[in-house]
């Protein structure tokens, strides 16, 4: 099976040769750490987790979307946060993006991230066409 790259006009890519944004193969969907860089790549999105997981999650639907998939096809996050006692507002963010089973999670915290404005990074993998709604 030939790996596919996939992009969307919502997303900003990173120079060649850094990393691709979404890679698919066969109906798996792998999305590399995204952030709430702005279109720019300069701009930090959000000024907390809540509003910078609601940006990284508009991303990953526009990524999941642009492979031919939903939301629900989602079965993997990984999330990275560098303040811990601020989750509650990444599960709020969350709530408004599944439903019902909600993707298997790993909630890491880590030191630092690519900007000291970036809280949050998730990176996901979606079986695409296999979700509920």
């Amino acid at each position: 099976m030939p790996i596919k790259r996939v992009v969307s006009e919502h997303v900003t890519e990173a120079a060649p040769g850094l990393w691709s944004n979404c890679l698919v193969v066969g109906d798996v969907a792998y999305m590399s750490g995204l952030t709430a860089r702005g279109k720019d790549f300069n701009t930090i999105l959000g000024d907390d987790e809540y509003e910078q997981t609601k940006v990284i999650l508009e991303k990953h639907k526009a990524l999941v979307e642009a492979a031919g998939g939903k939301m629900s096809d989602f079965v993997k996050l990984t999330i990275y946060v560098t303040r811990i006692e601020h989750r509650e507002l990444v599960w709020k963010a969350r709530k408004e993006f599944f439903q019902n089973d909600f993707p298997a999670c790993t909630l890491v915290e880590v030191s630092n991230l690519a900007h000291p404005k970036i809280f949050i990074e998730i990176e996901g993998i979606a079986h695409v066409g296999h979700g509920t709604y």
